[in-house]
């Protein structure tokens, strides 16, 4: 078996190998807007998806009434 040396010899290279920072505030203080929005855009994916539901069910027992129906 042999081993491989791995050299990186750009600073590009160097730049993708390195985490981007999660938050881009460095002062430690929470952005009360930023947390409301994103509690907003979860319920209004919850919504989303209880409607789609909502749907797909009042859709089943529709075609269940037809089928019975006839």
């Amino acid at each position: 078996m042999s081993a491989e040396k791995i050299t990186i010899d750009k600073k590009e290279d160097l730049s993708t190998l390195i985490a981007p920072k999660a938050i881009a505030k460095s002062s430690g203080r929470v952005d009360i807007n930023d947390l409301l929005a994103r509690v907003r855009k979860g319920r209004e994916k919850e919504n989303r998806i209880n409607l789609i539901f909502f749907g797909l069910i009042c859709t089943l027992i529709l075609v269940v009434g037809i089928i019975l129906s006839f």
